[in-house]
């Protein structure tokens, strides 16, 4: 190699984002996702073997689909066509389908690698079908969305779809480390680098390693040397950098479960500014939406129940929709549902109800079911007493008539007790009023 050509390599790696330069060549320098590349699982078992089948790879932006889909394809020695949806056309992946059938003819394989596939529509999926089927292509599509909604189901069906996770603070510590100690661009900038700023780095990154390196790299360019020629990173020139405040927040630790509680129990306590503020903290540290969403649907039954029963609906609608349009605009999505339910009347009744419940049966013996309400659905069930004195209640005015539901044992046991809070006091109500009628017409 002349001068010429090392400058020029020189300028290119200058050029070249960093996250691009520490991609993965091996799969031994894969960071993250154990759970399809450990020894046993799934994809270890492709890359030792080369034997592929057409996949769709689903998870957050920095997971490394991109990377895996080309070690995959090295595996496989094929050779590998990488399309992004939403600047290529069906031409292109007609010209991509051609090429795999020439490969076919003389025995070579063809991965054809589609980055965010759900921007495809139904007629560029369509498209795929014939070949993905008889094997002239194998294709692997990249997603950052639910593949059930935005994959035609044709197509969904003739790939397996794996999971990839957000990468774990300790894979991000590793590679932040492993880019200052291996980069040669970093190298030369003589970094150092304090320990808490890696820990703001990572909550920054929230889980995606392309963030995470190329906040790394703006943040060194724009950290002047010191008088010993060395770059002192810490949290404020981190911060000043990327311009975010560097929130310090574990996704698997103290802070991750201290958010949540105190977002829990202030929509439960009924001041929607605090739980907004919590809201609002988890996001901008990079909290899973759906994870936020989850717990709104669990509040809505044991903290809200039949006190406003249109809450559950509301959070399972909201976390519908957080999984339809993800980050940034599932915040308002949160933020609706957040307030609706803080401000909504509470009642734990059902909560409390069923835990008795349970508890009766886990330690009380389990004694038959009242013979007028089994089923009976031959006639020598119903010859030997099954379904036999059931009072229909359809059959008595108000829809009500007084009969025993319980085994025997469990006679006098009261469950659930409506509170007077929203419309569970008109369920309480409702309840009275039938019991009343029952005893004035004894």
């Amino acid at each position: 190699m002349d001068l010429f050509e090392n400058e020029a390599r020189e300028a290119a790696q200058q050029t070249t984002p960093l996250a691009e330069r520490m991609r993965p060549q091996r799969v031994e320098d894969f960071v993250g996702q154990e759970h399809l590349l450990a020894p046993g699982k799934p994809l270890q078992a492709a890359l030792q073997t080369g034997s592929l089948s057409s996949m769709i790879l689903w998870g957050p932006p920095g997971t490394g689909k991109t990377t895996l889909a080309k070690l995959l394809a090295h595996s496989a020695k094929a050779d590998i066509y990488i399309l992004s949806a939403v600047t290529s056309g069906i031409a292109d992946v007609r010209e991509v389908l051609q090429k795999a059938g020439n490969n076919r003819k003389v025995g070579k394989s063809t991965v054809l690698f589609i980055d965010e596939i759900h921007r495809f529509n139904k007629a560029q999926q369509d498209a795929l079908l014939p070949r993905v089927e008889d094997g002239t292509v194998t294709l692997i599509g990249a997603t950052t969305e639910n593949p059930s909604f935005e994959v035609i189901s044709p197509l969904l069906s003739r790939c397996q779809v794996y999971t990839l996770k957000s990468l774990s603070d300790d894979a991000l510590v590793q590679l932040i480390k492993r880019a200052l100690q291996r980069d040669g661009v970093l190298q030369k900038s003589r970094v150092l680098m304090e320990e808490e700023a890696q820990r703001a780095l990572v909550q920054l990154a929230g889980g995606d390693a392309r963030a995470a390196l190329n906040a790394l790299e703006l943040a060194i360019k724009l950290t002047p040397a010191n008088n010993e020629g060395k770059r002192e990173l810490t949290v404020a020139r981190l911060s000043e950098a990327v311009q975010k405040k560097a929130i310090m927040y574990d996704r698997a630790g103290e802070q991750h479960y201290d958010t949540i509680s105190a977002f829990i129990k202030s929509v439960r306590g009924g001041d929607p500014n605090a739980a907004l503020h919590y809201l609002a903290r988890m996001l901008e540290a990079g909290e899973d939406p759906k994870f936020i969403a989850r717990r709104l649907i669990i509040l809505a039954s044991e903290d809200v129940g039949n006190a406003d029963p249109f809450a559950l609906t509301l959070a399972t609608s909201a976390f519908t929709a957080v999984t339809y349009v993800g980050l940034p605009e599932g915040a308002l999505v949160l933020a609706q549902a957040t307030t609706y339910l803080a401000c909504a009347p509470k009642s734990n009744a059902s909560y409390v109800a069923i835990n008795a419940a349970r508890q009766d049966v886990r330690e009380k013996p389990l004694a038959p079911i009242p013979m007028h309400i089994r089923n009976a659905p031959t006639k020598f069930m119903a010859k030997e007493g099954y379904g036999v004195g059931y009072d229909y209640p359809h059959d008595h005015p108000g829809n009500f008539v007084e009969q025993n539901y319980l085994p025997e044992n469990l006679q006098e046991a009261l469950y659930y007790r409506p509170t007077q809070n929203g419309a569970e006091a008109a369920l309480g109500e409702r309840l009275r009023q039938w019991w009343e009628k029952y005893r004035n017409a004894e």
